[in-house]
């Protein structure tokens, strides 16, 4: 098991927010990388640990509804948001980098070194456009 750090950035570089995941192994995959922040922001999503920030659990209407009426709402689906999140990096939706170098497959493996650097870069759809 590896721990590392991702950090979403914004396009000027400002760090956004950082996270720690676990990671199986130290060679991995973007696919395992992404899969394993959904898994780790569910976890904590689901356990009400804090106010969690993420780009991959979107509020339900259903759960917003159930939050003002004061009811508990129903736990997140970390294999369905996973999904979600893979199929977005593949719409281009958000960009992944690895040591400041873009990764374009989810199969582009690389080995984990305790510096290593990855960075989410959410594009934004522009309104009206």
């Amino acid at each position: 098991m590896q721990t590392l750090i991702i950090q979403d950035e914004s396009f000027a570089g400002s760090i956004l927010q950082q996270l720690e995941i676990e990671v199986e192994s130290e060679r991995a995959t973007v696919r395992d990388i992404i899969t394993a922040r959904v898994y780790a922001e569910v976890g904590k999503y689901n356990q009400k640990v804090d106010k969690v920030r993420s780009w991959f659990i979107g509020i339900h209407p259903k759960e917003q509804e159930l939050n003002r009426t004061g009811q508990r709402p129903p736990e997140v689906d970390a294999e369905q948001q996973s999904y979600i999140a893979l199929r977005a990096f593949q719409e281009n939706r958000f960009f992944v980098f690895v040591d400041n170098r873009q990764v374009e497959s989810l199969d582009e493996e690389f080995l984990l070194q305790p510096d290593t650097k990855v960075s989410f870069l959410k594009l934004t759809p522009l309104v009206g456009g």
